[in-house]
């Protein structure tokens, strides 16, 4: 297709929305076809620090997308940077092929690269590399957002099966994400000349590639492991996340570290600290981080503690989604932030197994939900609740809709008589205001 259809507005946007409209899966295909039309090509790949189970996904040529493919895009991770596409040729079934590649890093993402292998070679300087960076920052946060409605679900599947096969895809994806993130921080750092960032980056990939082949190769026939080991393991992975920063790691080790520990939790309480860890570096001046894990309540309680400026709330998008991951595996989170002395994030994720929800419909609620049905039980309307527990509006006709659903009913109404049967009523802190 040429070039000046995608100068056409209404052409472009009925592109993006033919991407857009895909379900997950369809995402990589649709963006094929799409593509294809201005870059012919044999195969797209993709590498994304954003999906929990597959960070490698592909489309088109079988012959290229084999097992070789995730070395090969792990260097285009390292070498492709943002705002700016990268032409040259990529090593892929025995043989070299033309390629373009492209990096995008949306709010809230760990990044992801996007490689077409082309028919042909095109020219560096070709004006459609430009309009595929753009299509692909579009679709990244795209796909980013997809990512985020998906974990929770994830999880919540790892919580109830636990089956081993999600559990070596959880691994992976931790010790991809924590590689790519030393990667660009070895790239990136100020004090590295640019010759032993370049080989203290190709290091990092050789360890990584090394580690993964192992990691795949490994049966783990186990159910539990100890908390000290679960700890190590999120321990080796988060100090690659601030590795050549200018932020200072604390671990602090579990005292009971010899108590066994399900596998879902500990990949529970992993996934926290480490949405946690990118929460909190999204903030200014932040140099410090302690990070620890301990046992109470029939819980583990993970702490992450920063000393930013201390402005975090239960309304930032990034608190507010850990808060809806961990409600999948029926935990909790509590945010302490106090202006110019830091913000300190605790999450439970609770040992027992889950309750059912058949007994008690409640139960399904996370603790945020269930303030919000306190406040439809005193017949209050969102703005009012929005006012009496410091959220907007927005947030608060979210966590209804989620309340009736899990409740299975249709109105507030419905809801508060629900609440009321089941003995949630209205506290005396609830109704003096």
């Amino acid at each position: 297709m040429a070039l000046e259809e995608w100068a056409d507005p209404e052409h472009a946007l009925a592109s993006v929305m033919t991407v857009f409209e895909a379900p997950l899966s369809q995402t990589l295909p649709r963006l094929s076809a799409v593509t294809d039309e201005l870059l012919p090509h044999r195969a797209v790949l993709m590498l994304s620090g954003d999906c929990v189970a597959s960070p490698l996904r592909s489309h088109g040529d079988p012959a290229l997308c084999g097992p070789d493919a995730m070395a090969e895009m792990t260097r285009l991770a390292e070498t492709v940077g943002l705002d700016k596409p990268w032409f040259g040729e990529v090593e892929l079934a025995g043989a070299r092929h033309p390629a373009v590649a492209v990096a995008a890093r949306p709010r809230r993402s760990a990044g992801s690269v996007l490689a077409l292998v082309l028919d042909e070679a095109p020219a560096e300087a070709d004006p459609r590399g430009m309009v595929l960076q753009r299509l692909w920052e579009l679709t990244a946060a795209h796909i980013a957002g997809l990512n985020a409605k998906v974990e929770p679900a994830f999880l919540s599947e790892h919580r109830v099966a636990s089956g081993e096969r999600t559990r070596i895809a959880t691994e992976l994806s931790d010790t991809h994400a924590a590689h790519l993130t030393a990667l660009l921080n070895a790239l990136r750092s100020r004090d590295l000349p640019d010759a032993l960032a370049r080989r203290t980056a190709t290091d990092i990939a050789a360890n990584a590639l090394v580690e993964l082949r192992a990691a795949s190769e490994q049966e783990l026939s186990e159910r539990e492991e100890t908390l000290g080991e679960a700890f190590d393991r999120l321990a080796d992975k988060l100090i690659l996340f601030t590795r050549h920063s200018d932020v200072d790691l604390e671990l602090s080790t579990p005292e009971q570290a010899e108590l066994p520990v399900p596998a879902e939790v500990a990949n529970a309480a992993r996934a926290t600290v480490r949405s946690a860890l990118l929460t909190v570096l999204e903030q200014p001046g932040v140099s410090r981080i302690r990070v620890a894990w301990e046992v109470g309540d029939g819980c583990l309680l993970v702490s992450l503690r920063d000393d930013g400026p201390g402005t975090l709330t239960p309304e930032a998008l990034g608190v507010h989604r850990l808060a809806a991951r961990l409600s999948t595996v029926e935990g909790s989170l509590d945010l302490d932030s106090v202006p110019g002395w830091g913000s300190t994030l605790t999450a439970r994720v609770p040992f027992g197994p889950p309750r059912s929800a058949d007994a008690d419909p409640l139960t399904a609620l996370n603790p945020r939900e269930v303030d919000v049905l306190h406040q439809l039980t005193l017949g209050r309307r969102n703005r009012q609740i929005a006012q009496h527990l410091h959220i907007s509006e927005h947030t608060v006709k979210y966590h209804v809709a989620n309340i009736l659903d899990k409740l299975g009913v249709s109105s507030r109404g419905e809801a508060a008589a629900a609440a009321r049967g089941f003995g949630l009523v209205p506290t005396a802190r609830n109704t003096a205001s």
